[in-house]
């Protein structure tokens, strides 16, 4: 089958291109670095001409709300028109688990319209939501830190290792389509606190750590199921204690 990633030179990207292609497909990945720019549709009919599946696994190089909520909804909806004529059988995008629950972030909300977008298509989908990466847990103490102080609520997660969404993703991709969502995560449930701790003591990091449950994530109030999967879900398979021993 020919499959397009785009994204497909990101974090997530460049590991789901390797898993399909090792499966014996064709796999192209769409990024402006591969001349595909979905926000203008360069590049893109030319692409998904063949295509039997997209995969999207795109972030906007912007968090700011303006910005994130232009991205996915002109993204998406560039995208939807493409595969529409292209006619591609299945969409499979990646989103973030706890999505609709997070809606006081100007990022969640985009990332709910792009879900809505790709609802509206027509196009046969699957939405996977997983939960937060382990690769970005230094990143979550750079956005909760004060002088040299982190401040996290002890709220509990259940983070993934890129390589387990990119393997889990690309089974899913293969699958027929679900028309709905498939929750991903991490084998173990921890508390952000904890685990942003662990990360940075690995890294030999001094920040103090301060559990604080008043604490905003991103500028949210988080509690036990904001951030974890509450129906059944695919797990991966290694910890946070694995992924900081091979890092």
């Amino acid at each position: 089958m020919k499959i397009v990633v785009i994204g497909g030179t990101g974090l997530i990207g460049k590991k789901l291109v390797g898993n399909l292609q090792r499966a014996g497909h064709e796999v192209i990945p769409a990024s402006p670095n591969t001349g595909v720019d979905t926000l203008t549709g360069k590049g893109l009919a030319e692409v998904l001409t063949g295509a039997d599946i997209v995969v999207d696994v795109a972030n906007s190089p912007s968090f700011e709300d303006s910005a994130v909520m232009y991205f996915f909804e002109t993204a998406g909806n560039n995208i939807a028109v493409a595969e529409k004529a292209a006619r591609v059988k299945h969409h499979v995008a990646l989103s973030v688990v706890g999505t609709e629950k997070l809606q006081d972030s100007g990022y969640f909300r985009a990332k709910l319209v792009q879900e809505n977008i790709i609802k509206a298509s027509g196009i046969p989908y699957t939405i996977v939501r997983a939960t937060q990466f382990f690769e970005f847990l230094t990143s979550i103490a750079y956005s909760a830190t004060e002088g040299e102080t982190v401040r996290l609520s002890s709220a509990l997660f259940q983070p993934m290792s890129a390589e387990d969404v990119a393997s889990i993703l690309a089974t899913i991709t293969l699958q027929q389509p679900v028309n709905g969502i498939v929750d991903i995560a991490g084998p173990q449930k921890i508390s952000l606190h904890d685990a942003v701790a662990a990360a940075l003591a690995a890294n030999q990091d001094n920040r103090k750590m301060i559990r604080d449950e008043q604490a905003a994530y991103f500028g949210m109030m988080l509690n036990d199921q904001s951030l974890t999967p509450q129906g059944s879900a695919h797990f991966g398979k290694q910890t946070l204690q694995d992924w900081l021993a091979s890092a």
